[in-house]
């Protein structure tokens, strides 16, 4: 049985811990890992003590809020860490509902504890794993998690050690300087995107600073939107965010509205036309891309396709930074896919793939993508960023094939549709 919905990762409700015990105890024994009679599993049932002494994770269906699978994250030197050291996050008791196996769930929970990790600002994650946990190996291998048997450990069993690094983020200031609004105004050291609400990027509120009055502050950010004729938005999760800032979003009705990865690879300027060092089989023939310097109509018509937004706004937000725009074109000479790469220093901020409906799941967007990357690098770019939505399972996938690996992640916290609470 798989989810019905979406799947969802957040910390556990207190009235959620006896079942999150339970399933957890559960996949354990369902899985031969440990006997429901051993003092193990009444471990893994004590979900409440975890809950107050680590982070616990879990996954739930969007659609009904049904309980799907959990994870445990936590610091070194505490009750529940076994092996981690001075700036690590340990992760612990990863577990899925035996009935709803075969959705993914396992790979949503352990990218979200990826994402709370480097949200607490570690970048650093270990884990412990079993041989016959092979379908786990293959995952944690798959999101960049390195064998180190130097670790390894016995406890009744023998453990296999694992550790992932996140690598540097471009930072915010790279990211807005790929995707500029088209107005930007300051209030207090925020800077406030306006761009007529075309694109999150381009229409929300950075905030790296504290303020002296915080309500003030984002009542004067929420009159600015209105004026503009948005939806008033700000990013959080950034370094520098005031302490203060998502409490007093939520006390004003804010949603999140997306959760995004921030996704990072090098690049190796030597290697002309393979995807800056990484080969990838089946790439589109040289010939059939068109690298301009500028967005023309039928590049804006490729994008749009996919996404909609008003077209004179949307075209002066990705023409606002240099950029390369590629097109794909198929046998017949049609254009069946698009992407933007936006240099910026060191970096290239890869945006705007789409590829045609009638041409997909053919590889047009992982050919294209490598295309752009060496454009870049033959361009100068030594990095690469992207960023991608974090429950779009099937882009992560095919930009960690591609050498991309999490660096970073924020929020889009949007206000609900009705007037704001203000600042009382």
């Amino acid at each position: 049985m798989s989810a019905a919905g979406p799947v969802v990762v957040r910390v556990a409700r207190d009235d959620e811990l006896a079942a999150v015990g339970g399933l957890t105890a559960r996949a354990y024994v369902a899985d031969g890992l440990v006997d429901a009679r051993h003092w193990y599993a009444d471990e893994l049932r004590d979900a409440r003590t975890r809950a107050a002494q680590a982070t616990l994770l879990v996954a739930v269906d969007a659609t009904t809020d049904d309980l799907l699978g959990t994870v445990t994250l936590a610091a070194p030197g505490t009750r529940y860490a076994e092996v981690a050291r001075v700036d690590e996050v340990e992760l612990r008791m990863l577990a899925v509902d035996p009935a709803r196996r075969g959705a993914g769930v396992a790979e949503h929970l352990v990218r979200g504890a990826l994402r709370t990790a480097v949200a607490g600002g570690a970048r650093d994650v270990v884990l412990s794993t079993l041989d016959p946990m092979t379908a786990a190996q293959r995952l944690y291998a798959r999101l960049g998690f390195v064998a180190r048997p130097e670790r390894d450990w016995t406890d009744e069993v023998t453990m296999r050690v694992r550790t992932w690094h996140a690598p540097s983020a471009p930072g915010v200031d790279v990211e807005v300087a790929t995707w500029p609004p088209l107005r930007t105004v300051d209030v207090d050291g925020w800077r406030v995107g306006l761009s007529r609400g075309v694109t999150r990027r381009a229409s929300s509120t950075v905030a790296p600073c504290a303020v002296a009055d915080l309500p003030g502050a984002v009542d004067r950010v929420e009159a600015l939107y209105r004026a503009d004729g948005a939806p008033s938005t700000f990013r959080v999760g950034d370094p520098g965010n005031p302490s203060g800032l998502v409490a007093e979003l939520d006390r004003r009705g804010y949603a999140v509205a997306s959760l995004t990865d921030v996704l990072v690879r090098d690049l190796d300027p030597g290697a002309r036309g393979r995807a800056g060092g990484q080969a990838a089989a089946g790439d589109v023939a040289p010939g059939r891309v068109r690298v301009a310097d500028a967005p023309d109509d039928a590049w804006l018509d490729g994008w749009l396709r996919g996404k909609g937004g008003a077209r004179d706004v949307s075209r002066a937000i990705v023409g606002a930074a240099p950029a390369l725009y590629l097109t794909a074109t198929d046998e017949a000479g049609d254009d069946v896919a698009v992407i933007r790469a936006a240099l910026v220093g060191e970096w290239v901020g890869l945006s705007c793939l789409q590829v045609a409906p009638a041409a997909r799941r053919r590889g047009w967007g992982r050919s294209l993508t490598a295309a752009a990357l060496a454009a870049a690098a033959e361009r100068g770019a030594r990095r690469a960023f992207l960023q991608v939505e974090s429950h779009n399972a099937g882009a992560l996938r095919l930009y960690e094939a591609l050498g991309f690996r999490l660096a970073h992640g924020y929020a889009y916290r949007e206000l609900a549709a009705g007037p704001s609470t203000g600042s009382r």
